[in-house]
């Protein structure tokens, strides 16, 4: 299992392929498990696997795009 994680995504980027973007400039494995999106705010709760580093380059990366990044703890949310 990979780091869980919960990106909330402001209205300028809510339309921006960023997991797409992540998994291909980085490498890393994402796995969506939860998801919320209208036109002009979301939030996604996903698994990103792969190695450390470019787990946490993936991360700062999105949070540079204005997602904001939080962990997940315990079970997920409806």
């Amino acid at each position: 299992m990979g780091q869980r994680l919960r990106f909330t995504y402001p209205p300028r980027v809510v339309n921006e392929p960023i997991i797409w973007e992540m998994s291909r400039e980085f490498g890393v494995v994402t796995n969506i498990l939860r998801a919320n999106v209208s036109k002009d705010q979301g939030w996604v709760i996903l698994e990103l696997e792969g190695p450390a580093e470019d787990v946490e380059r993936a991360i700062q990366w999105a949070r540079e795009k204005g997602v904001t990044v939080e962990p997940v703890v315990g079970d997920l949310p409806d």
